[in-house]
């Protein structure tokens, strides 16, 4: 899942965004070994390459016979959160329904669109709000006005960290021990392009700079030719979600005054989405 793309770019499964997430439905792993399974089913099958699995492939994920995963499978199938497709099985519309659900009753995904409409630079661009998990980023929303970058990732994707600057920003507010225990100095980051962070040490010597400065810059570090600006979101309470934004725009043509101007709006954004009442 690229962070963009110019029109000839391909973006990467969103298995390779989670790779080695794996699914622990051991029952004493759980209180309630059903819904755990249920929810590996719906991961696994999010993780696909192609988005569907057969009954065979999620017994062998599941690790439990072939007949309680056919159960396990109708009811999931009776409740529309997956579908057969012939002999495969799909994520089914009602997860479009909740997720849906969700998105709507979040107050900063509503902010985010009206404060996009009416700034300047933003309402003809192509701007995201993220959220944080992990080592990855969730798109909550994308607004694009007339961009000359079209996105590749939809709501709901996944990203790493190291390859967006909406992510770079976000880790950027983690504390010092919890940065080395996420990435290590040598540990291997995904890699996109030539210009992709490679270890976490390359990481962690970026943050310093985006501390500083306030915000995040991707420089073609998961599609050539394609830059981004991110900043965090001031977090509502001690059990707020970590919220980003980022913009993107076309390295050509991409400016120095465009850059403060941008990194301006994304600002104003962040602080409106942190303190709406301010």
């Amino acid at each position: 899942m690229s962070e963009v793309m110019a029109e000839a770019t391909s973006a990467p499964s969103r298995q390779s965004a989670t790779a080695g997430k794996g699914h622990d439905v051991r029952p004493n792993a759980t209180p309630a070994p059903a819904v755990t399974r249920a929810a590996a089913v719906l991961d696994a099958l999010a993780d696909s390459l192609t988005g569907r699995l057969t009954l065979s492939d999620l017994a062998r994920e599941l690790a439990i016979p072939k007949s309680s995963t056919s159960n396990l499978l109708q009811a999931l199938e009776d409740a529309e959160l997956i579908t057969r497709v012939g002999t495969d099985y799909a994520l089914g519309v009602k997860l479009v329904e909740l997720g849906a659900a969700y998105l709507s009753r979040r107050d900063e995904v509503k902010e985010f669109y009206r404060f996009c409409e009416q700034a300047p630079l933003l309402n003809a661009a192509t701007v995201r709000i993220a959220m944080l998990d992990g080592d990855n980023v969730i798109y909550l929303a994308r607004y694009e006005g007339h961009p000359a970058v079209r996105l590749t990732s939809n709501i709901g994707d996944k990203m790493p960290v190291s390859l967006c600057s909406v992510g770079k920003a976000l880790v950027a507010k983690l504390h010092d021990h919890d940065l080395d225990e996420q990435f290590p100095d040598d540990v291997a980051l995904p890699i996109m392009t030539s210009k992709s962070l490679k270890t976490g040490r390359e990481l962690k010597a970026e943050i310093r700079s985006i501390r500083a400065q306030g915000y995040a810059f991707e420089d073609e570090e998961s599609t050539l030719g394609v830059v981004s600006l991110g900043v965090a979101v001031p977090t509502r309470g001690s059990h707020g979600p970590s919220l980003g934004v980022s913009v993107t725009a076309l390295k050509a043509t991409f400016s120095e005054a465009e850059r403060e101007a941008m990194v301006g709006e994304l600002r104003d954004l962040t602080k409106m989405l942190g303190n709406p009442m301010g």
